[in-house]
């Protein structure tokens, strides 16, 4: 289904997302990568506290990471259409949870997503916040997941107008580095009418805020 030409045109970057296939040993593989880490780090992983982290640390990492192994546009293919409606959908406070991929490190935020339908056409609102979870379990840049989110409600039901918008505090800055905890990092991407008319942008903030 091709874009309406306002999303099209967009400043924001085309992103194309495939799932990955895990592999078939990937446990063994990050067990044997963690427990080199704990021998490199001048621990004994066969004492008693760390002689079965190497598989819980694998089983985590499989867990946190899962969004790379499903498509998250997938979500949003389960459409319905509602008289027409075409005023603003918005879901806000989507509590979500990743990693950045600079050090492997959480991620805590919540995403305040908007479309404005086409045509009635709509999707479930748990749908977007599958979307959200399904991108943000990656190893990730808030700014990509920002733009992953907002391009595929953009592609999937070509609405008039999305507003993506992120707020996330970086356990990268709260325990290293410049260690400021509390501090957030708030990220937005605008496509269609949203890009373009300023006013129409601001209510829909504001009623995110609201």
């Amino acid at each position: 289904m091709q874009q309406p030409a306002s999303l099209m045109t967009s400043s924001a970057a085309q992103i194309k997302e495939d799932a990955l296939i895990c592999p078939a040993d990937a446990q063994e593989r990050i067990a044997r990568n963690v427990r080199e880490i704990l021998v490199a780090l001048g621990e004994d992983p066969e004492r008693e506290g760390l002689k079965e982290t190497p598989q819980r640390v694998a089983k985590m990492y499989l867990e946190i990471f899962s969004g790379l192994y499903e498509d998250p546009q997938e979500h949003l293919k389960k459409q319905f259409s509602a008289d027409q409606h075409g005023s603003a959908v918005i879901v806000k406070d989507i509590r979500f949870q990743s990693t950045c991929e600079h050090h492997l490190l959480p991620v805590y935020g919540v995403a305040h997503v908007a479309y404005l339908p086409d045509g009635g056409r709509l999707t479930g609102l748990s749908k977007l916040a599958r979307l959200v979870e399904g991108y943000a379990r990656r190893p990730q840049l808030q700014e990509r997941l920002t733009d992953q989110i907002a391009q595929a409600i953009a592609k999937i039901l070509s609405p008039k107008a999305v507003l993506v918008v992120l707020e996330g505090e970086h356990m990268c800055m709260s325990l290293r580095g410049v260690r400021s905890p509390g501090s957030k990092t708030v990220t937005s991407a605008a496509l269609g009418r949203w890009a373009e008319n300023l006013q129409e942008r601001q209510e829909i903030l504001s009623l995110m805020k609201s």
